[in-house]
């Protein structure tokens, strides 16, 4: 490979959650190991590899000018997302007024609720469910209606069509959050299945505030299909929400942008988020998109991709070959691991928290699955050099599921 996804960082004292934040944020963070054991972060989903040359040439690069005052994005910007989108995801007809700056994902989805909802309406939601929209939504005042993804005979997440059709029409939805791929169960959704879906937010007149952040992260060469593709009426009824933090490791950074080509909501969208004077963007974290949307960012990017494919690869064969009792679907994107441990729980008599006690007191720092509406599941982080996935494992056998 020509990048760099095997050195170990010492990301401690360097402002990473993942690290630092051990035993800090009570019920959420893990905690800190026993003496004798470091710390391999497997919980904040960012990444621990070095970030792609040409992000940090384009920061240095602005910073080395003495002024930071107001500015206006720049044609580059556009520039680099159209064409990262024409490239990865096959965009036709995207321009510059598509295009709205989000300071964050989740922001992007509350301004898009605020526009399409009233306070208190209902809105579907898969489960297992990400942890940041469970508190987004409940924390501005929106009822979340679940309808669970359940796995085929082949150990697929799968929707339940039926399901979501029966909640549409009792709970009168008319916004739904789909998430693709879907984080944290890993689904890439095949491009029938996001026609399905859309077809019936059609028949409800659902409004689609698609979150694709991990668009860009498939594995073992899955394919991602944008929701707004898949027909016009996608593409006139969804917020489609994006980002290069997961991508390329730019959370610290902020900045995230929002597609929507039907007029009318983008332009209400575009004068909620304006509302509080706080969504704007960072003269940095612009340069940083425009270095990671590059060609050499191209590259990197399917590197990383190989990379996490083979982290992914290594971890589920070696659960189903030495975990008795628990059960991992492989993932298709993202590079969380969502393994289900209610067999080992039940064999051995241990409690969830239990297992990610034994797990903690190690230095395997991996999550808490609950919180995801996956009652007996963990959430791991795999975007780690191979060693330190290895490493982990190599514990999680020694001292955790085999002791």
């Amino acid at each position: 490979m020509k990048y760099d996804f095997t050195s170990i960082l010492d990301r401690s004292g360097r402002d990473a959650l993942a690290v630092d934040g051990l035993g800090t944020i009570p019920g959420f963070s893990p905690d800190k190991p026993k003496d004798g054991f470091d710390v391999i972060p497997m919980w904040v989903a960012d990444q621990n590899f070095p970030v792609c040359p040409s992000i940090t040439k384009a920061v240095i690069e602005r910073a080395r000018h003495p002024s930071f005052g107001y500015f206006a994005p720049r044609d580059e910007y556009y520039d680099s997302i159209i064409r990262w989108q024409e490239t990865r995801n096959h965009a036709a007809g995207l321009s510059r007024e598509h295009i709205g700056h989000e300071n964050g994902v989740l922001g992007g989805v509350i301004t898009a609720l605020n526009v399409l909802c009233s306070k208190g309406d209902s809105v579907l939601l898969h489960s297992p469910t990400y942890i940041g929209f469970t508190v987004s939504l409940e924390g501005n005042g929106y009822h979340i209606v679940h309808s669970p993804l359940s796995r085929d005979g082949n150990g697929v997440w799968r929707m339940d069509f039926d399901d979501m059709e029966k909640k549409l029409s009792e709970h009168r939805i008319h916004a739904a959050i789909f998430c693709s791929p879907h984080n944290p169960c890993g689904r890439v959704w095949e491009r029938w299945e996001v026609e399905r879906a859309m077809e019936l937010f059609r028949k409800y007149d659902v409004y689609v505030i698609s979150d694709e952040i991990w668009s860009d992260i498939l594995l073992n060469g899955s394919k991602h299909t944008p929701t707004q593709s898949v027909s016009e009426d996608a593409r006139q009824r969804t917020v489609a929400l994006y980002a290069p933090s997961k991508t390329f490791n730019l959370a610290g950074l902020v900045g995230s942008y929002h597609i929507i080509y039907n007029a009318r909501i983008r332009d209400r969208v575009d004068r909620e988020a304006s509302l509080s004077h706080y969504n704007a963007m960072n003269v940095l974290s612009m340069h940083a998109l425009i270095g990671a949307y590059s060609p050499e960012g191209q590259q990197w990017a399917d590197e990383l991709c190989e990379t996490i494919s083979g982290n992914v690869n290594f971890a589920c064969d070696y659960i189903r070959s030495h975990f008795e009792g628990v059960d991992a679907a492989k993932p298709e994107g993202t590079y969380m691991l969502f393994p289900d441990c209610a067999g080992w729980l039940e064999k051995h008599g241990k409690t969830l928290e239990q297992l990610e006690k034994a797990g903690w007191d190690v230095g395997v720092a991996w999550q808490d699955g609950s919180k995801f509406h996956g009652a007996t599941h963990l959430r791991l982080n795999l975007a780690l050099p191979l060693s330190r996935v290895r490493e982990a494992f190599g514990r999680m056998d020694r001292y955790v599921f085999n002791t």
